[in-house]
């Protein structure tokens, strides 16, 4: 089987996480080729995993060994990078969010539009989750009936929050950084846009959230175009670890993924009771559905498939995430606008 040569720009914490993927579980494609903005780290990995060291991005794409790129940059320099790869002729695969402003994702709209001969995935890896598969057959064969309410919660450890906090003046906030997976998975899962929606949120825990216009602790109902009812919460102070719960609530039956988040199926007994021990990052939660997304990356290049989730889900995510936000400043229930 041919394998597709793949280059990657960034590899920080994520990063390494899809350079370890491509150059050693995911069949279909091979590592050729590492750049990151940290030339001590690239040359790292690329010596680790055996691909060759790139001084720049505009380097690793004129390679022309490279055939697809990965983009696990910054959220600021996602569209530069899209553009540099498609440009060379390099199918991509983008880590979300899209861009940190909706007419950034529209350059990006147009830039994709340019090269319809190339692949283009963004990296909304929740939809691979065997767990968030299997939700979707169910919905989509009737198993629960009509789709009633849609529920997530996602949480951070509190254990990572320094990592955090030194990221978040620059992150575009909770809904565009965070909440943003659960905005992707309300739209799949209903198939409809939002019609209307109400944030709120606070600093419950660390107070210089505010001083960036923002919370550590945010929520937002949604009423959705099909009237379907959506519900998420993003919190960055949870002592257990990291969590993600998502319910399906029809009306013919509910469907529950991750309700106890747990690492294992161990049980640990002891004097402080029974309990499981959870997830303390989210690259463990998502392991599988990491490995699963860059093999249907490569499907859709050997095929030549339109990829989903595309870059105009890229875009409604981004402009949902700053309505919520608008929202949560103003505190007023608001008409979705796109």
């Amino acid at each position: 089987m041919k394998k597709i040569k793949m280059g990657i720009i960034g590899v920080g914490r994520l990063g390494y996480e899809h350079a370890c993927n491509i150059a050693n579980r995911v069949p279909a494609c091979e590592l050729v080729a590492v750049a990151d903005a940290n030339q001590a780290r690239a040359k790292e990995v690329a010596e680790e995993l055996g691909a060759k060291y790139c001084a720049s991005p505009e380097e690793l794409c004129a390679d022309p060994e490279v055939e697809a790129v990965a983009i696990i940059t910054n959220t600021a320099s996602h569209v530069d990078m899209i553009e540099i790869a498609m440009n060379a002729g390099k199918h991509v695969l983008c880590e979300k969010p899209l861009a940190e402003t909706v007419e950034k994702c529209k350059k990006a709209e147009a830039i994709v539009e340019a090269h319809p001969e190339l692949i283009f995935q963004l990296g909304f890896m929740r939809r691979y989750d065997h767990s968030y598969e299997v939700a979707k057959k169910k919905i989509q064969r009737g198993d629960i009936g009509d789709i009633i309410l849609v529920r997530c919660y996602s949480q951070d450890p509190i254990s990572i929050i320094e990592g955090t906090l030194e990221y978040a003046p620059r992150s575009g906030g909770q809904f565009i950084d965070m909440s943003i997976h659960d905005i992707d998975l309300i739209r799949w899962l209903t198939e409809s846009e939002p019609a209307k929606l109400w944030a709120v949120g606070g600093c419950y825990e660390f107070k210089q959230y505010k001083d960036w216009d923002d919370g550590d602790n945010v929520s937002c109902l949604m009423q959705m175009e099909n009237d379907i009812m959506a519900f998420f919460y993003a919190g960055r102070a949870a002592a257990h670890g990291s969590a993600v719960e998502t319910e399906i609530i029809g009306t013919r039956g509910t469907l529950r993924i991750a309700s106890v988040p747990t690492d294992s199926l161990v049980e640990v007994m002891s004097e402080h009771g029974v309990c499981r021990e959870c997830y303390q990052d989210f690259i463990t939660r998502w392991h599988g559905a990491y490995i699963r997304e860059m093999e249907v990356f490569c499907e859709n290049i050997e095929k030549k498939q339109a990829a989903t989730p595309n870059v105009y889900d890229g875009t409604k995510s981004t402009a949902i995430a700053f309505r919520c936000k608008e929202s949560f400043l103003k505190n007023e229930l608001l008409p979705m606008e796109y």
